[in-house]
């Protein structure tokens, strides 16, 4: 049985590195929410958190754009 003291387990926290916003996401108390990185634009994101009790944030982990393997971008000539 078990101990009615304890809290619940944590949910960990995950960033998908391949998006740079995020939508986090209150789900009650204070330390209660999570996130859905899954926007490329603040404006995609806050069009999902019009209405919601959310807000849009800068993936912390955001790789950068990817590149094709073998393909180098060429420096810009000024």
């Amino acid at each position: 049985m078990p101990c009615p003291h304890l809290p619940a387990p944590a949910r960990a926290q995950t960033y998908d590195p391949s998006y740079p916003v995020c939508l986090q996401i209150y789900q009650g108390g204070i330390a209660d929410f999570y996130f859905e990185c899954r926007y490329q634009t603040m404006a995609q994101c806050a069009a999902s958190a019009s209405g919601r009790s959310a807000q849009c944030v800068v993936n912390p982990y955001y790789g950068g754009p990817k590149t094709k393997p073998g393909k180098r971008q060429r420096p810009q000539q000024y």
